[in-house]
C-alpha cells in the first residue's frame, strides 16, 4: 500500500455527532451575528457612517455558511476578518485600550473558537498550528481581561510641584468655618498630621447616623463645619445636628420642620457667625442696632437656610433659635418674590449660606424649566446680627436696592445663584456663579438687560450690593450650562516677582477661566469662536462663544462616530447609528425639534463640586463628568402638558410654560444601558495654576458598585465614572475625595495623582469631605457624609470620621 495514502488515512479522524452539531451552532451564530451587523451596517452607511460593519457582517455570514457546510475555508475567512478588524481599529482609534475593546474583543472570542473547531472541519486531529492559534487567542483574551483592571488613558505627572511657604496649623486652633474652609473657595486645610507616609493607617474613628435616609427627592450632599470641639452637619430636609468632634456623640439637634420636602431636598452646608470675631463690620445707615442677648446666648451662631426658604440662626452651643434674629429666629425669604407655588416652581437655597463679616449673602434655587415666569434670581444680603435686609441686587432692575415697591416683586425669572459664591475680604467683593436664565433650553423671550448675567461670574461690592464687573462664560445659554462651581481665589505669579489676584472658574463646559478678580479681565487667553447658527423657532443663538484657550480644558473635545462605544460590537454599532441620527454639530448645537445631543452635558464638565487648590504648590484638583444628554423640543400643541413626566434632568420633561415647546430629556446610552461614548466618563486631574498646564489625569473610580438593570457589577474595573462633590487638599500634599460611583473615600498624592489610600464606605457619597484638628485631642480627622451615590439604589445616613490610630 502507498504509505502516503496510509498516513493520510491515519490522520483523518471521524467527526463525532456532537462536534458536527457544534460546527452547525457556531456557523449559525456567525451567520446571525453577521446578518445583524450587515443590516445595521447598511443603515449606518445610509447615514454617512463607516462601511466596516457591513463588510464585517458579510464576512461573518459567509464564514457561518461555510462552517455549517464544514468547509475549511471558513477558518481562513475568520482569520482575514480578525486581521482586517485589527488594522481598521488601529486606523480608527490607535491603540487606546477601552475604544479597542468592543472592536477587537468579539473577534478574539470568535478567533479562539475558530482555532478550536478548525480540525473538525477537515476531520483531522488538532495540529500544532491550530493549538498554537487557540493558545494565542486564549492568551490575548486573558491578557485583555486582566488589563480591564488597570487604569488606562492615564497622563502621568512629569514634573514636581514648586512649593510655596504655607504655615502648617496642627495645634487645633483653626476652624473649618466656611463651606470650603475659607471664603476664597480653595478647600485647602493647613494640616500635615496625616501625610503620604502614614495615610494608609487611617481608620474609622467614629460614625454618626442622622436617622434620615436620602431617598426620593433627597440627596445627602453636606460638608460639615467644625468650630472648636464641635462638628455641625445638616440633613437634606434641613435638620441641623451638633456632634462632639472627637467622639461623634450628638450634642443637640434642631429640626426646622420645613413645610415642603417633596421637590429637591438638599443641604450642602450651614454657615457660622460669631459677632465678637468680626473685626471690620459693615456699617449701614438706618439699620437696627442688634439687641444685646443674654450673656453667652447666641455668642456663636449656626446659619441655615431651610427647604421652605427661611433663613434661621441657631445658638451653636445649645441648638436653640436666636430669638433676636429676624422674627424670633427666622427671616422669610419669600418676601419680595411675588407668586411662588410651593410645589413647582419651587424656591429654596440648597447650598451653604455665605457669611462675610456681618452679612449673610444668599441667592436661590428654582425648579428648572417650569415656566418663563419663575421666582427671581435676586441676590440679597442680610444682617447677620438682626436678620434685617441690608441690600438686594435685582438683576432686572438695578434701581431696587432693598425691597421692591409695594405691590411689586423682584424681576421674575432672572438668572439665579443656586451654588456658592467666593469672597475676597480685602477687595470687599463677593463673586457670584450665576445660572442660566429660565427656562433653560429656549430663550426667545429673555430680556436683553438680564442676558449678560446668564451663566456669568459677577463681582458685587459687599458693602452696597452693586455690580463691579461681569464675565459671561456662555452667551445666550440655552443648554443649561449654569456656572455651578464655586469660584476659587488664588494669587498667581505675574512673572515680575509679584502676584496677580486671580479667580479660577470651572464650568460645565469643561472650560476653565482664569480672571483678574479685581477687574474680571482674563489672565489666561480667551478666544471667541464661531458656533453653529441653527436654532428653534422664535429663538436665536450667539454668533460666537468664549473658549479659554490659555487654560487646559477637560472632556471638551467634540464627539465623533469613532468615539462611540459599547460592551459588544452590536451595541457599539447601535450607538454609531444613534449618533448619526442626532442633531449634533458640536458643543453649541442648539436644541431643536429633532433629538439633539448636548456634550459636555448639563451635568458637566465641572458641576457644583468645584475645585480644591493646594495652596502650598498652586496645584488645582478637579473632577469632571463626561455624560452627554439628548434633548428634544416638542411643539406644545402636540402634547398634553398635564400628563408629562415632569422632573429634573434625564428621564423627565420640562413643561417650559409660556414657550412654544416642552423639552424631553434622555441619556445617550446604548441598548445595554451604558453610555454610548468611550470611557472614561469621569476623571480626576490636577492643573498647575502657575504654568497653566495639566499635570496629571486619571479615571475617576471603578464600576464596582454600579448597578445596571438591577445587576451589580462587583468588579473594580477603573473605567472612570461620573462624579459629584469636590475634593479637599491638605498641606501634606494629599487630596481626599469621596464622590465616585464606587463606595470609597480616597486619598491621592496631588503631585502624581496616585491613590495612596482608600477606605470602604457603607454606601456611596456625593458630599465633599472636610478635615480638622481637634483642639481637645490634637488628632486630625477627615470627615465625610455618605448618603448614597447618584444612580445607586443604596442610601444611608452616615457621618463618618477617619483618623490615625491613637498614640499609646
Amino acid at each position: 500500500m502507498d504509505t502516503s495514502i496510509k498516513n493520510g488515512a491515519a490522520a483523518r479522524q471521524p467527526v463525532s455527532r456532537g462536534k458536527r452539531l457544534a460546527l452547525v451552532f457556531f456557523g449559525i451564530f456567525l451567520l446571525l451575528s453577521g446578518l445583524a451587523l450587515s443590516l445595521g451596517g447598511v443603515e449606518l452607511i445610509s447615514l454617512g457612517g463607516s462601511w466596516y460593519y457591513l463588510l464585517a457582517g458579510l464576512g461573518l455570514m459567509l464564514a457561518g455558511v461555510l462552517y455549517i457546510r464544514r468547509k475549511p475555508l471558513a477558518s481562513a475567512i475568520v482569520a482575514v476578518l480578525v486581521v482586517a478588524t485589527l488594522i481598521w481599529a488601529v486606523w480608527e482609534i490607535g491603540f487606546a485600550f477601552w475604544p479597542m475593546v468592543p472592536r477587537l474583543a468579539p473577534f478574539l472570542v470568535i478567533g479562539f473558537a475558530a482555532a478550536i473547531v478548525h480540525p473538525w472541519l477537515a476531520a483531522r486531529r488538532p495540529s500544532g498550528q491550530s493549538r498554537a492559534f487557540a493558545a494565542l487567542f486564549g492568551v490575548l483574551l486573558v491578557a485583555g481581561f486582566a488589563s480591564m483592571f488597570r487604569s488606562h488613558g492615564v497622563q502621568e505627572a512629569t514634573v514636581q510641584p514648586q512649593h510655596d511657604a504655607v504655615a502648617a496649623v496642627n495645634d487645633g486652633s483653626a476652624n473649618w468655618a466656611h463651606y470650603s474652609n475659607g471664603p476664597q473657595g480653595t478647600r485647602f486645610a493647613p494640616y500635615t498630621q496625616i501625610d503620604k507616609q502614614n495615610v494608609d493607617q487611617l481608620q474609622v474613628a467614629w460614625t454618626y447616623r442622622t436617622g434620615e435616609l436620602a431617598v426620593g427627592a433627597s440627596e445627602s450632599q453636606n460638608t460639615p463645619l467644625q468650630i472648636g470641639d464641635t462638628v455641625y452637619t445638616c440633613t437634606p430636609t434641613s435638620k441641623v445636628i451638633a456632634l462632639d468632634a472627637d467622639t461623634g456623640k450628638e450634642r443637640w439637634t434642631y429640626d426646622s420642620r420645613p413645610s415642603n420636602t417633596k421637590t429637591w431636598n438638599r443641604c450642602r452646608g450651614v454657615g457660622y457667625y460669631e459677632p465678637a470675631k468680626v473685626t471690620k463690620p459693615f456699617q449701614f445707615a438706618g439699620m437696627q442696632e442688634p439687641r444685646a442677648p443674654e450673656a453667652g446666648v447666641c455668642a456663636k451662631r449656626i446659619v441655615q437656610v431651610t427647604m421652605d426658604a427661611r433663613l434661621i440662626e441657631i445658638d451653636a452651643q445649645t441648638g436653640k433659635l436666636c430669638e433676636g434674629f429676624g422674627d424670633k429666629g427666622a427671616v422669610d425669604l419669600m418676601v419680595g418674590l411675588g407668586k411662588v407655588r410651593m410645589n413647582v416652581p419651587y424656591y429654596a437655597y440648597t447650598s451653604a449660606p455665605t457669611v462675610a463679616r456681618n452679612l449673610i449673602i444668599l441667592g436661590g434655587w428654582v425648579f428648572d424649566g417650569r415656566s418663563i415666569d419663575e421666582p427671581s434670581g435676586v441676590i440679597r444680603a442680610y444682617s447677620a446680627d438682626t436678620g434685617e435686609l441690608v441690600w438686594a441686587w435685582d438683576l432686572g432692575n438695578p434701581d431696587i436696592t432693598k425691597l421692591p415697591p409695594e405691590g411689586q416683586s423682584y424681576t421674575r425669572s432672572t438668572p439665579n445663584m443656586w451654588s456658592t459664591p467666593a469672597v475676597d475680604d480685602a477687595l470687599g467683593l463677593v463673586y457670584l456663579p450665576l445660572g442660566n436664565e429660565q427656562p433653560d433650553f429656549w430663550g426667545g423671550k429673555r430680556p436683553l438687560l438680564t442676558e449678560k448675567f446668564s451663566s456669568a461670574i459677577v463681582a458685587l461690592d459687599m458693602a452696597t450690593g452693586r455690580e463691579r464687573w461681569t464675565y459671561q462664560t456662555v452667551h445666550h445659554d440655552i443648554w443649561d450650562y449654569d456656572v455651578a462651581a464655586q469660584p476659587a481665589l488664588y494669587d498667581i505669579p505675574d512673572g515680575k516677582g509679584g502676584k496677580i489676584p486671580a479667580l479660577v472658574q470651572l464650568t460645565k463646559r469643561g472650560q476653565i477661566f482664569m480672571l483678574d478678580r479685581r477687574t474680571g479681565k482674563p489672565i489666561a487667553e480667551v478666544v471667541e469662536k464661531p458656533v453653529p447658527q441653527d436654532h428653534a423657532a422664535g429663538d436665536w443663538v450667539a454668533r460666537t462663544q468664549p473658549y479659554s484657550t490659555g487654560m487646559p480644558s477637560l472632556g471638551a473635545s467634540p464627539l465623533t462616530e469613532q468615539d462611540m462605544w459599547g460592551a459588544t460590537f452590536f451595541d457599539q454599532l447601535a450607538c454609531r447609528i444613534s449618533f448619526r441620527k442626532l442633531n449634533y454639530k458640536g458643543e453649541f448645537t442648539a436644541p431643536s425639534t429633532q433629538d439633539t445631543l448636548i456634550y459636555p452635558g448639563y451635568y458637566g464638565g465641572f458641576n457644583w463640586g468645584g475645585a480644591a487648590v493646594d495652596e502650598s504648590n498652586g496645584y488645582m484638583f478637579v473632577n469632571d463628568i463626561r455624560m452627554p444628554q439628548v434633548v428634544k423640543l416638542v411643539p406644545r400643541e402636540t402634547v398634553d402638558v398635564a400628563k408629562l413626566t415632569s422632573g429634573h434632568g434625564v428621564g423627565s420633561t420640562y413643561p417650559m410654560d409660556g414657550t412654544p415647546f416642552v423639552i424631553d430629556h434622555k441619556a445617550f446610552n446604548s441598548p445595554l444601558g451604558i453610555p454610548c461614548q468611550s470611557p472614561p466618563w469621569g476623571v480626576f486631574a490636577a492643573i498647575d495654576l502657575k504654568t497653566r498646564k495639566k499635570v496629571w489625569e486619571r479615571p475617576a473610580g471603578t464600576v464596582e458598585d454600579a448597578v445596571i438593570h438591577g445587576v451589580r457589577a462587583r468588579l473594580p474595573v477603573p473605567l472612570g465614572m461620573p462624579t459629584l462633590g469636590g475634593g479637599v487638599s491638605t498641606a501634606s500634599g494629599l487630596v481626599f475625595y469621596a464622590g465616585t460611583q464606587d463606595y470609597y473615600l480616597r486619598a491621592m498624592d496631588i503631585a502624581t495623582g496616585r491613590e495612596v489610600w482608600k477606605g470602604r464606605l457603607p454606601v456611596g457619597g456625593q458630599a465633599t469631605p472636610m478635615t480638622y484638628v481637634s483642639p481637645a485631642s490634637g488628632r486630625q480627622y477627615v470627615v465625610v457624609v455618605a448618603g448614597g451615590a447618584r444612580q445607586s439604589p443604596d442610601r444611608g445616613d452616615y457621618v463618618i470620621a477617619y483618623a490615625l490610630p491613637k498614640k499609646q
